[in-house]
Order: C-alpha cells, then sequence, then structure tokens
C-alpha cells in the first residue's frame, strides 16, 4: 500500500500526519481552524486518500504559519506514497460545479512543482479565513510534492463555493492521477523518470 507518514515540528507548527493513497476518505482531521478543517474533510473525502492529521499551530499569531505547514507535510507525504510513480495515470482533470460556482482543475504529477491557481476572492475572506491563504496551501502542497497544478475559477460569486471547489477539484484529479493504469507497467514517461 502506498502510505506514508510525517511529521513536523518547529517553533511555529507541530503536525503529525499519516497519508494513506489507497484509502477510502476517512480522516480524524484537526488543524484548530474551523474552516479549513472543512477544506481538507472535503479534500479526504473526494481524493479517496485517508488522511489522519493533528495539527497545533501558532493561532494567535494569525492562521499563515498553520497553514502552510499542514501544505508542505501533505505534499511531502504524497511525494513519499507515490514512490517512483510506476504504473499511475500521471495526469489527473476535473471541471467541477458548485452550484453557481465553476473550477476546472489540471495535475500533472511530473516532479516539476508549477501553481498556476486564478482565484479572483484573494482578497476576500469567509469568516475569518482570509482566501490569500487557499494560494498558500496550494502553493506548499505542489512545491513538497513535485506536482504541476493548474486550479481555475471558471465562474462563481460565492467564495466559500470557490474555495469548496477548488479543493474538490483538487482532490479529484490527484485521485485520477494516482490511480493505478493497468496497461502502464512502468513509468509513464518517456524520460524513463518522474523526478
Amino acid at each position: 500500500m502506498r502510505i506514508s507518514e510525517i511529521s513536523r515540528k518547529t517553533f511555529e507548527t507541530d503536525i503529525q500526519l499519516r497519508l494513506n493513497l489507497d484509502g477510502q476518505g476517512n480522516g480524524p482531521i484537526s488543524t484548530g481552524i474551523g474552516f479549513f478543517d472543512h477544506m481538507l474533510n472535503l479534500f479526504t473525502r473526494h481524493s479517496t486518500f485517508d488522511i489522519k492529521l493533528n495539527a497545533v499551530g501558532d493561532l494567535h499569531v494569525d492562521f499563515h504559519h498553520t497553514v502552510e505547514d499542514v501544505g508542505l507535510c501533505l505534499g511531502a507525504a504524497f511525494r513519499q506514497a507515490i514512490g517512483d510513480k510506476q504504473g499511475i495515470k500521471r495526469y489527473g482533470f476535473s471541471s467541477l460545479p458548485m452550484d453557481e460556482t465553476l473550477v476546472n482543475v489540471s495535475i500533472d504529477v511530473s516532479g516539476r512543482p508549477h501553481l498556476n491557481l486564478v482565484n479572483p476572492f484573494e482578497e476576500r475572506a469567509v469568516g475569518d479565513f482570509p482566501l490569500d491563504l487557499l494560494r498558500v496551501f496550494f502553493q506548499a502542497f505542489t512545491d513538497r510534492g513535485g506536482i504541476t497544478a493548474h486550479v481555475i475559477l471558471i465562474t462563481g460569486s460565492n467564495p466559500h463555493h470557490a474555495a469548496e471547489a477548488m479543493f474538490k477539484g483538487f482532490a479529484r484529479a490527484l485521485r485520477e492521477a494516482v490511480e493505478n493504469d493497468s496497461r502502464v507497467q512502468d513509468i509513464p514517461s518517456t524520460k524513463g523518470s518522474l523526478d
């Protein structure tokens, strides 16, 4: 099974994470940030990855350190769990509607980190959660995970729906990218490597 465990402890955060790419979408997840927990629970369910996450951060400062470090840990755990990427589909796509919102996500588990995030709501917040932290999370995840990701908000007027659609779409595209392809017996690259 493709399972990894990551621990990260700094003066800003203390994170324990276990990731199973071949799971059923189970938690538990706790970061101390209600909206972020909600997004990560959506990600867990729609990716069908099992994620056991406990993060304690300096929330008295703000949410940034916790959100970024969780992204770093999830990306590192993903990269570790995926191994040499032998037999995976490599690419994943999702066009995710949520009421008035539509988000398109395209992912390449290439080993080359790059994020293109189009989110017109970056200057807004949902409750006390600033939506510019979505970029912080996705950037940390893609950098440590070695993933190219395009997360594009096509249309939408509700910032909460936009954030949900991004996390669900990202999850579903990743799920597709790491699925085994029965016709591919080796690494899906003419280079012979995805690092």
